[in-house]
């Protein structure tokens, strides 16, 4: 198997998904006039807009060495599983929770945090939310060796892996309210999300989840949407310009390790809890 082959047989999930979410966003919008306190913020907008075209320039630029990584692990493991429907059920499971493990991590060490601090940024919470993708967050790719290496054809895994992003665009929005309950006990839902990017004291850290709540529920990270979150970070951003939101956290994790004297403390300022 080659990457050329492998960019042939993926079918590009997101690319026919565009429509759709470009007329989710229009729908969003023209619900949320009639609340103009929970209008759109133009500068908010644009923020989220550029930051998620850098991000699709960022992706097609790394497609083939994403694409030639997951090959690579795949070839080293000794066993296959064939692509049958059940095998679909098992790449998304566990990308899925490879995901919830990146996110955990992501807010629990600076150096990750600086990868995803980005979409954290905003102090609204709408669809346009969900194209803040920090342009470095594919330093996370590590965390999705064990999809690779579940032996699932990688056409399938990079496909699951499609569908796990896309269903996060969906959470990132005010105007869907609580769900069926035996819904929100299995998958995330716009209020868990809300929650994960609530600054309330009671919210911070809260609902890692991407597709599954799961495993929020399992490993003692989940909250339900108990009081109106407070969008944004502990300590508000001071520009809207797409690199400082890009950068800001990498820019001060520089400054910090030039300070330090050790490599504990080198250690300690990227592997540390964020500040």
């Amino acid at each position: 198997m080659n990457v050329q082959q492998l960019e042939q047989d993926l079918p590009p999930i997101l690319l026919y998904a565009v429509p759709i979410l470009i007329l989710a966003l229009l729908i969003e919008w023209l619900i949320i006039r009639i609340h103009p306190e929970k209008d759109y913020d133009g500068a908010d907008f644009r923020a989220s807009l550029g930051i998620g075209i850098g991000s699709l320039i960022i992706n097609a630029l790394l497609k083939s060495f994403m694409l030639a990584l997951g090959i690579f692990f795949y070839e080293l493991t000794p066993w296959r599983i064939p692509p049958t429907w059940w095998s679909w059920l098992v790449a998304l499971v566990v990308i899925d929770f490879c995901n919830y493990l990146a996110h955990y991590t992501a807010h629990k060490q600076r150096v990750w945090w600086a990868t995803h601090v980005t979409h954290h940024s905003s102090e609204h919470l709408n669809l346009s939310t969900a194209f803040r993708n920090s342009w470095t967050q594919h330093l996370k790719i590590i965390f999705f060796i064990p999809a690779w290496l579940t032996g699932v054809h990688p056409v399938i895994a990079f496909s699951c892996y499609q569908l796990d992003l896309l269903y996060q665009f969906w959470i990132h929005t005010e105007v869907i309210g609580r769900l069926p309950r035996w819904f929100e006990f299995i998958f995330v839902t716009p209020s868990h999300h809300r929650v994960h990017h609530g600054s309330n004291d009671a919210y911070l850290d809260k609902n890692f989840g991407s597709m599954l709540i799961v495993w929020d529920r399992l490993f003692g990270t989940f909250q339900e949407e108990t009081e109106t979150p407070k969008y944004g970070l502990t300590k508000p951003v001071e520009s809207q310009n797409v690199v400082y939101l890009n950068f800001h956290e990498w820019r001060d994790i520089w400054h910090d390790l030039r300070k330090t004297r050790s490599l504990k403390g080198a250690v300690k300022v990227l592997f540390g809890p964020p500040v």
